[in-house]
């Protein structure tokens, strides 16, 4: 059975950081980029964070760019996201998202850790 399964979010102070992980098994993992998107209340899924098949190459939003560092470890099915120097504005639920690398429209998503930012 496919599963992605999201961790590590939770209440952090302003100027903190977290890691948060997403562990995926029922898939190749490693033919998969993996991305980090997230929703705040009332507004749109964007997309922070994205990482290649092999981690050559990183994207990041302008929101994160900076502050955060995307990795995966393809021997544990796992992909990370640490975020430091968090704002309020990073409050959002935090999803994880496996695209294959060559079939299009081939991608699952995760069911989302919640990360709040508040003193």
């Amino acid at each position: 059975q496919l599963q992605l399964v999201e961790s590590g979010g939770g209440l952090v102070q302003p100027g903190g950081s977290l890691r948060l992980s997403c562990a995926a098994s029922g898939l190749t993992f490693s033919r998969y980029a993996m991305s980090w998107y997230r929703q705040a209340p009332g507004k749109e899924r964007e997309l922070p964070a994205r990482i290649t098949i092999a981690a050559a190459g990183t994207n990041y939003a302008d929101s994160l760019k900076g502050r955060s560092t995307i990795s995966r470890d393809n021997a544990k099915n796992t992909v990370y996201l640490k975020m430091n120097s968090l704002k309020p504005e990073d409050t959002a639920v935090y999803y994880c998202n496996a695209a294959h690398f060559r079939l299009k429209g081939v991608d699952y998503w995760g069911q989302g850790t919640q990360v709040t930012v508040s003193s």
